[in-house]
């Protein structure tokens, strides 16, 4: 098997206290890289880092509001104390549990706000954060986290979409800005996948849409971690402000 490099890298994801954010957190360890869990549940962050500890790679846990410049640049003091520095950041963390689907002249006010806060300024925050750390190493990648809906602009979910697809417009931007010191930014936009929220959030979930796609099953956690772990790996290395689509062929972008 080749190698992705990724052995002793330094990792912050996101929004892993939990769903994908734990898989990829648990994909990154499996692969060999230092793991640094960041959530605004500190609990849940630290279960996280106390399982891959269990079996036995490298993880610490932070707590973190994606929206307060403050605790974002705590997680950058964080990164550099116990792993001394940063080389792949995953910008999981979003609201996405708990939304209710409603025609977008009905969401209110402070939900939209809340909505893009996390999911959008989120993504600004912890990259202004940590990319000091990148360039001082002399490079990195770059994960922000978006989905497939913004391609079949899922309707009554209107708050979610907007916030989803400015994140991949965020990306270009920031590839563009980043790429002379040797940073990455790519997007990775899962399907619909098998998390509890979602589990949750929908009836029927695990038929949900597996008609529509060439493959005909539903998708689990761990069918976006080998995506993640390829974007930030060597392999991808002349790769920046894309945008990968995971979602079993239910669109072709």
């Amino acid at each position: 098997m080749r190698d992705l490099g990724l052995a002793r890298k330094n990792v912050v994801v996101t929004g892993a206290a939990g769903g994908l954010g734990r898989a990829f957190a648990e994909g990154f360890a499996g692969a060999g890289a230092r793991v640094l869990v960041a959530d605004i549940n500190a609990d849940g962050a630290a279960e996280t880092a106390a399982r891959i500890t269990a079996d036995g790679a490298q993880a610490w846990s932070v707590h973190v509001d994606v929206t307060d410049t403050g605790s974002c640049r705590a997680v950058a003091e964080r990164a550099q104390e116990v792993m001394g520095g940063v080389d792949v950041l995953v910008n999981n963390a979003a609201i996405y549990a708990g939304l209710e689907r409603k025609p977008f002249e009905d969401i209110e006010e402070p939900v939209w706000d809340q909505v893009m806060a996390v999911n959008v300024k989120g993504v600004w925050q912890m990259s202004r954060a940590l990319t000091p750390l990148m360039r001082t190493g002399g490079g990195g990648a770059i994960i922000n986290v978006s989905s497939a809906t913004v391609f079949s602009g899922s309707p009554e979910w209107m708050h979610y979409v907007a916030s989803k697809g400015a994140v991949i417009a965020m990306s270009r931007s920031m590839a563009r800005e980043l790429g002379d010191a040797g940073i990455r930014v790519n997007v990775l936009a899962p399907g619909f996948t098998l998390t509890e929220a979602s589990l949750n959030l929908i009836e029927d979930a695990e038929t949900y849409g597996v008609s529509r796609g060439a493959l005909k099953r539903a998708a689990g956690s761990d069918d976006m971690v080998g995506g993640a772990l390829y974007l930030a790996s060597d392999l991808s290395g002349f790769m920046t402000g894309q945008t990968m689509v995971l979602d079993g062929g239910r669109q072709f972008i």
